[in-house]
């Protein structure tokens, strides 16, 4: 079997790797290292979770070290696009912890931060920027960084970052690129169109495929729920709570919804239901999303709803269970989605809900990616439980609106309250006919202190 000792990398990432208790190479690392580290264009196809960031980030620090060039000003010698934010810290702290011993400055910068931080942060320039492509470019529209010295481009998830959102900002980063970089594309997915976009960045790329294009993990078991779309805040409650069984323990349980507003709905009926839960999505602030994650990965609330934003952002492999609460309109997301558990040798648990309208989607899914699905039962009592007379049911007492009782007799002639009620201890009508502005005989005392100051 191949070891990471027998691909030719240098002795201080050999270093890295064992302290991290690194031996094997996967296989897209065993195929990926070699021609990266002769220098050659590189087109990485591997399902994800399969290790495609130590695949480049690994031969591309020895490169750096090799090439002994200084760290450049407002600039830097290699880039790597991501796109997503969690993402792009993940790699940028496994640069971090590959090159501890190389001596190379890392940094990322995301969306969704200080601007003038990442100015500041970038201006002695940077070995390794691990960036997304809108903080990036306003950047450099900013005149604080330049990518005139970038020796090695990598673009993570390359049909993401080629897809609409992402490709004119690809484009014009490759134009500010120099000629003669070394340009390095990896993803789980790459269909023909995104091929033909490829071959406009690459040099006779090195094409590495471990796995057919759209397959998903042989270690995660897929399971389906056919329930109607307003069923299904109830039935993944029964789940989630545990009254309705299904296969694999729960540890960390991540649930893909396909809109925003639709991740928070889910979180806050979770929470009326007493079922503690996170979103992650779009419209979250950078530190609730690094908090949304944080506590995912400590299990201190392990229940994660998600956009397709943090479909390739999360490698946690503690992720037992994935939920697919809404399907995906999009095969390929399917495959990103349900590769976030299952991760670093594990087995894991991936479960659709599937309603009425979404049978299209299901189809061009089972197409694809050739799944195949273990249809599930609904509860014994869901029907009851849905229409609220189950008994899982949480009973709710309306709350009585109490009787507004007009008043009779001696309660009718109640006198109205007084405006200024009396003193405590002092009769009514004290103090009436007072002279205005004091206390009795107020003017004949000022009168004799003045014939006093005056005599």
């Amino acid at each position: 079997m191949t070891q990471f000792t027998d691909l030719g990398l240098s002795q201080p990432v050999l270093q890295a790797l064992d302290m991290k208790g690194y031996t094997t190479p996967t296989p897209i690392q065993a195929q990926a290292i070699p021609p990266v580290l002769e220098g050659r264009d590189l087109m990485g196809i591997a399902q994800t979770g399969t290790g495609k960031t130590a695949a480049f980030m690994l031969p591309s620090i020895d490169r750096l070290r090799d090439a002994e060039n200084q760290t450049p000003f407002k600039s830097c010698r290699m880039l790597v696009l991501a796109p997503t934010r969690e993402l792009a810290g993940q790699i940028a702290e496994a640069a971090k912890d590959y090159g501890a011993l190389a001596g190379l400055k890392v940094h990322s910068i995301v969306g969704g931060t200080s601007v003038n931080k990442d100015r500041n942060k970038l201006h002695r320039g940077t070995d390794i920027l691990v960036a997304t492509p809108g903080r990036l470019l306003d950047l450099i529209d900013q005149k604080a960084f330049t990518l005139d010295k970038v020796e090695i481009l990598v673009l993570d998830e390359a049909d993401q970052m080629l897809d609409l959102g992402f490709i004119h900002a690809l484009r014009r980063i490759s134009e500010l690129v120099p000629d003669n970089r070394q340009t390095l594309f990896f993803s789980a997915t790459m269909p023909k169109q995104i091929q033909e976009l490829v071959g406009k960045y690459c040099r006779n790329p090195v094409k590495v495929s471990v796995t057919p294009e759209s397959t998903t993990a042989e270690r995660i078991d897929q399971y389906l729920f056919m329930v109607q779309q307003d069923e299904k805040q109830t039935l993944l409650e029964m789940i989630l709570s545990e009254r309705h069984a299904v296969p694999g323990k729960f540890e960390r349980v991540l649930i893909f919804a396909r809109t925003k507003h639709g991740c928070d709905r889910i979180v806050k009926k979770l929470s009326q239901s007493g079922i503690p839960a996170n979103a992650i999505h779009g419209n979250k602030s950078q530190p609730q999303r690094e908090r949304a994650l944080d506590e995912f990965k400590r299990a201190k609330t392990p229940i994660l709803v998600a956009t397709d934003v943090a479909a390739r952002g999360i490698d946690i492999p503690g992720v037992s269970h994935v939920l697919n609460y809404e399907l995906p309109n999009v095969p390929e997301q399917y495959v990103h989605r349900i590769g976030r558990t299952a991760r670093a040798g594990r087995d894991g648990v991936a479960i659709a809900f599937c309603a009425e309208d979404e049978r299209d989607y299901l189809k061009d899914i089972r197409k694809k990616t050739d799944a195949e699905f273990e249809r599930l039962p609904l509860p014994d009592n869901f029907r009851a439980v849905v229409e609220g007379v189950g008994p899982t049911k949480r009973e709710q007492k309306p709350k009585l609106a109490r009787p507004r009782v007009r008043p009779t007799g001696d309660a009718a002639a109640r006198k109205p309250k007084q405006k200024h009620p009396a003193r405590k201890g002092r009769p009514a009508g004290a103090g009436e006919g007072k002279p205005q502005g004091g206390r009795p005989g107020g003017n004949r005392n000022r009168n004799r202190n003045r014939r006093r100051s005056q005599g």
